[in-house]
């Protein structure tokens, strides 16, 4: 543990692309909680807690735990490639979820849980005994609830003073939460060799690339069309229009996906298709926003 550390390659470690679903997901929680009032500065601070210090911890866990994968899939990869020597990279996982830890103390009680139960999926997606991810079912699960659930309900819970949110709000974020399930789904096209290789059960090495990607479309067309049932049911038919409307922007660029079922494919869609997806999921938010669903 003596080595030098490049803090441009713990930066990488870290992967800070990958804080935006997160935060957006606190962002949409805070929203659809109402007006923040005072809480301002929480706010802020549950974005930072949410993106560049846990999920920088599940990143920095998964390259660890991964490092052998990655030497296959993506040798340039900070641990693999020998930027990150020795056992730096576990220290690293181990100090950023403590402080994860110790930041999500400043969010309330639901929102301490929620930070602390993220925390854990992170752990148990990627390190043994569990090690989720071998599983593509169950991985990609625990990262949805983690990214995108456990993110939306601290971001409300932290607008309503530490409240758990009421059942619209749950629910919603659980139904995008079961979305991101394709998301993840796409996100794993580009590792298929080295997951074939490893022993690793993802979506696509299970069912190839083809059926991989009709799971990942029914995956998020699903969840969406029951948030769209909800919110018509709850009188917000305005929003709920809205996303039937980017849903069929989804559809059709899931076409070019479905007729050709590549990992080029599923990186286009993941960097064009899923930035819609989640449009869908504020407009969910400020139809919800200052508590007028019964």
């Amino acid at each position: 543990m003596a080595e030098r550390l490049d803090p441009r390659a713990v930066l990488e470690l870290f992967k800070p692309v990958t804080w935006f679903p997160p935060m957006w997901a606190f962002a949409c929680g805070a929203i659809s909680a109402g007006v923040a009032g005072g809480r301002w500065a929480q706010v802020v601070w549950g974005l930072v807690v949410a993106g560049p210090l846990v999920c920088a911890s599940s990143q920095a866990v998964n390259d660890w735990y991964d490092r052998h994968v990655d030497a296959i899939n993506e040798p340039h990869r900070p641990i693999p490639s020998g930027r990150i020597p020795g056992r730096w990279g576990l220290a690293l996982a181990l100090l950023w979820t403590g402080v994860s830890l110790v930041a999500g103390l400043g969010l309330g009680r639901w929102g301490f849980i929620a930070t602390a139960t993220a925390l854990v999926l992170a752990w148990g997606y990627s390190a043994p005994p569990f090690r989720f991810k071998q599983n593509g079912w169950v991985g990609n699960l625990a990262v949805g609830l983690s990214y995108e659930g456990l993110a939306w309900v601290t971001g409300a819970a932290v607008v309503l003073g530490g409240a758990l949110p009421g059942t619209p709000i749950l629910l919603v974020a659980l139904l995008y939460s079961l979305g991101t399930h394709g998301i993840m789904t796409l996100n794993d096209f580009k590792s298929r060799e080295g997951d074939l290789r490893m022993g690793v059960d993802s979506i696509p090495a299970l069912y190839g690339p083809r059926g991989a990607a009709h799971i990942a479309a029914w995956a998020m067309l699903v969840p969406q069309v029951v948030v769209v049932a909800l919110l018509a049911q709850w009188g917000l038919t305005t929003a709920a229009a809205v996303i039937v409307g980017l849903m069929v922007v989804q559809i059709v660029m899931l076409r070019r996906l479905l007729r050709d079922p590549t990992a080029p494919n599923a990186l286009w869609y993941s960097g064009f298709g899923v930035p819609v997806f989640v449009s869908g999921m504020m407009v969910a938010a400020f139809a919800l926003r200052g508590g007028i669903v019964p």
